[in-house]
């Protein structure tokens, strides 16, 4: 099929190579005239394939088409005209000329929103649903039959830009080759437009794009958004016409204190704070703006606004001043018109326009080895001088404008004063999740509220997918060395470092991690493992307030927007959702054996998602006779109590040799009292109290029985007499293969012993794989022989000798059998994470 390509920029461009890949015969290019020099992308590519271009100014005259034109596009014999996008008006006699027809992308979802401003109008009227439309063109408006439409969520904080680089510009793209391939299979069908819902608003310009005040914040937002980056939303103030850029709605935590901008009209004046400005609607509702344009076109941190110029400028280095002459360099080959790029050179005032921006971004990216760069910082140092102090403040890591808003909450704790954050951590950004919903976090040392934790919803996962997509797709990460990337992993490291105290404090305070054990191994093993994965990556697990304070380093240790998101939540809402989320293609889960077959199912119905599952564990541990029975004593009390009996490899059952049995289990209870059992912050405290109540109650429970069904319960089994959430810790004799604390884990402190025949290995191996677990398991002997037979035999991803609970971050760990499968740490881990691609290349 022959076609013709009608329009104009990158977008233009994109269609017009993928219809080239697909095998479609491109006859010819219609586009614009050369603008100061330079040509249309669309134009360009063209040309280098040797595809006939074309560059009217016009195609009619007076209402009537130039018949030359018409002539000179009707030599190609097109069979179809692809239009893209095209600011030109083609006649009728263009427009029917192929035996196809003629199709039409348009940014919205026809009939809502005809007009050439739609993606403006979409966000303006704060549309939940916004998307494209390829129609059949006919004399009308954007009035043709319906050929193919797609549509996205708008996000509250969208704006052109966003909404057009997120869905419109990829999708759209993929959309018109799909058109087209329907069309050529004789598939495409033509649905006349329903005139019910029918919109059609004007093109936006800047004299229309004034801010009426009386109305509501969020109208007033949406406004701002869907004049953003064009014509740009203004006001008059201060005696100038102020314009508006990068408007959210999100302002938890924002104190409306600040210096006063009175606005004429509006119904409070604005305040200027460190966050930006915050404006208000008619109905006392705030919303805050980032960028502020002056009347002579410089734009501004909205939170500068009263601050004079900034005579701060940077002493750049002999390597920085390389740099500049090679930005310098990529200016002169975008700005053909200027002579020479001197440091007063304005971009825009040079002639370059929104496309030129993009280039200059990623230009500029690949000669800084991906350094964060966005469109937004080339509108907010236009002239040369300017961007390159910005471009150098980024590269040094000392960009200022990147400080981000947290509304902390402040606690007096353990001799340190912790500031912990407690929103949803998304895209770079500390928010309340939808609806600000929340949730009490426990202290389970005496059972008090240590806050609200935002409670993420489904809009809130769907957001965090989104800016976890974009970041992999188009961010940073990706594009930066795997030695940078690596660098910033030890950064993020060194800085856990520094604040290992708070981190085990808060661990303390929010989960009732003993201190001390939380600094060695909660914390302490954190941050060897991004020691370790710095250049590889791993994933942290902790309690919610731990987690956002670790959130918050990434943000010191530069890790790029998007990378990292933290959404605290329930399983069935935040949880669930991920497991259905199509943009999701990894999850990693640690937990039950049938939440994790809960996982699975979920993971093949919405889009077979790979898995990797750490799930329960009834991890044994056989002590033989020959063993050194002080350090059996001690590291089986290890395997069972540590961490109060938390530990997904905690020893479930212990099978210790008929002849040292009763020694061992005197020893044993004589130790157990001599544990601590207090204040997890307690320098000398060995036992905490248990995560959370309905956990306490289970651990009563799991107890009663095992003394129902006729096990001996030699110590412990009850909470302990005190506020909080503590648990005695439990040694259980007697123990026989039938019980149910011989088949279940316990996940607390409870230590289950069963005898075995002295000198009866095999007897005891199959006792000890007779489980649907397969997570660890342990063997104390000296018979070197023995131990390695016996660790041969067992049934576990990880087996421990003469010792216990003792991991490496380069040792890979997971389970056999119903505990999961895939593995943590390790260079095995990177497999989880990665795909094995085949190339096949003849040349």
């Amino acid at each position: 099929m022959k076609i013709a390509v009608i329009g104009q920029s990158l977008f233009g461009q994109e269609v017009y190579c993928h219809l080239r890949k697909e095998g479609y015969e491109v006859v010819g290019v219609f586009t614009v005239p050369d603008k100061n020099g330079k040509a249309d992308p669309l134009g360009l590519e063209a040309e280098k394939d040797g595809v006939p271009v074309f560059k009217f100014p016009r195609w009619r005259e007076k209402g009537q088409a130039l018949p030359d034109v018409v002539a000179k596009y009707q030599a190609l014999g097109a069979e179809l005209n692809v239009l893209p996008f095209c600011s030109q008006f083609i006649p009728m006699e263009v427009i029917n000329a192929p035996r196809h027809g003629s199709i039409i992308y348009h940014p919205s979802l026809l009939p809502r929103h005809r007009g050439a401003s739609a993606i403006n109008w979409t966000l303006i009227h704060g549309d939940k649903k916004g998307g494209f439309t390829i129609f059949w063109a006919d004399d009308g408006l954007d009035t043709g039959d319906l050929l193919l439409q797609r549509e996205c969520e708008i996000l509250p904080d969208d704006t052109v830009s966003t909404l057009y680089n997120r869905f419109l510009f990829p999708e759209g793209i993929k959309g018109m080759v799909q058109a087209v391939r329907l069309i050529a299979e004789g598939r495409a069908p033509r649905v006349p437009q329903p005139e019910e819902g029918a919109t059609y608003e004007g093109i936006q310009k800047k004299e229309t794009a004034k801010i009426n005040w009386e109305q509501p914040a969020e109208a007033i937002h949406n406004w701002i958004r869907g004049n953003d980056k064009v014509p740009g939303a203004w006001t008059e103030a201060c005696g100038q016409k102020l314009t508006f850029f990068n408007s959210t709605l999100n302002t938890a935590g924002l104190v409306p204190e600040g210096e006063a901008l009175p606005i004429p009209g509006a119904h409070r004046p604005g305040l200027v704070t460190k966050a930006g400005l915050i404006l208000f609607g008619n109905d006392d509702r705030m919303l805050l703006v980032k960028n502020i344009q002056l009347e002579d076109g410089k734009m501004i941190p909205a939170s500068h606004f009263f601050r004079g110029e900034d005579s701060s400028a940077l002493e750049l280095t002999e390597a920085e001043l390389v740099t500049m002459e090679a930005v310098r360099s990529a200016w002169k080959r975008i700005l053909p018109n200027v002579l020479e790029v001197e440091d007063s050179t304005d971009f825009f005032k040079s002639g370059a326009a929104s496309v030129d921006v993009v280039r200059l971004v990623e230009e500029v990216k690949e000669l800084c080895d991906g350094v964060e760069l966005e469109n937004e910082d080339v509108y907010m140092a236009t002239t040369f001088k300017d961007f390159i102090q910005l471009l150098v403040r980024k590269l040094r890591g000392d960009d200022k404008e990147s400080e981000c808003i947290i509304d902390y909450v402040e606690k007096v704790v353990n001799k340190l004063t912790l500031r912990m954050p407690h929103q949803l951590f998304i895209g770079g950004t500390f928010m309340d999740a939808e609806g600000a919903k929340t949730y009490e976090t426990i202290n389970p040392t005496d059972g008090s509220v240590i806050c609200q934790v935002s409670l993420a919803q489904v809009s809130d996962v769907d957001k965090a997918v989104a800016a976890a997509k974009d970041a992999f797709e188009n961010g940073l990460w990706g594009k930066i060395s795997a030695r940078d990337r690596g660098r910033l992993l030890y950064r993020l490291a060194d800085l856990m470092e520094q604040h290992q105290e708070e981190l085990a404090t808060i661990e303390a305070l929010d989960a009732g991690a003993v201190y001390t054990l939380a600094l060695k191994t909660h914390v302490g093993m954190s941050i060897q493992t991004f020691r370790y994965f710095a250049g590889w990556c791993d994933k942290i697990q902790v309690t919610p307030l731990t987690a956002l304070k670790f959130a918050e380093l990434t943000l010191k240790a530069g890790i790029p927007k998007g990378v990292i998101n933290i959404i605290p939540g329930s399983g069935s809402v935040a949880g669930q959702r991920l497991l259905d989320h199509p943009d999701v293609r990894k999850i990693g889960f640690t937990g039950s054996t049938e939440m994790g077959k809960h996982i699975m199912k979920s993971c093949a119905l919405s889009n077979l998602k790979k898995v990797s599952l750490e799930l329960g564990g009834k991890s044994p541990l056989i002590i033989f006779a020959d063993c050194d029975l002080s350090k059996a004593v001690q590291m089986g009390m290890s395997s069972v109590f540590f961490n109060k009996g938390e530990n997904c490899i905690a020893a479930g059952r212990l099978f210790v040799e008929d002849s040292i049995h009763d020694q061992f289990v005197q020893k044993v209870v004589e130790e157990v009292k001599k544990m601590k059992i207090g204040n997890p912050l307690d320098r000398d405290t060995n036992h905490g109290p248990q995560n959370h109540q309905a956990h306490l109650r289970k651990l009563i429970e799991y107890c009663q029985r095992g003394v129902k069904e006729g096990a001996t319960l030699v110590c412990g089994g009850n909470q302990v007499p005190r506020p909080g959430f503590f648990f005695e810790p439990t040694v259980f004799t007697d123990v026989e293969d039938h019980m149910f604390i011989a088949k279940e884990e316990s996940f607390g402190p409870v230590m289950v012993i069963s005898r075995f025949a002295d000198g009866d290995v095999d007897t005891v191996l199959s006792r000890a794989n007779a489980t649907e677990f397969g997570l660890a398991s342990g063997v104390f002997t000296r018979d070197i022989n023995k131990a390695l037979y016996v660790s041969d035999k067992l049934e576990a991803g990880t087996v421990f000798i003469n010792t216990y609970n003792k991991t490496d971050v380069a040792a890979p760990f997971g389970g056999f059998k119903q505990s999961g499968f895939g593995k943590d740490l390790g260079e095995a881990a990177l497999n989880e994470y990665l795909r094995v691609k085949t190339v096949t290349f003849e040349y």
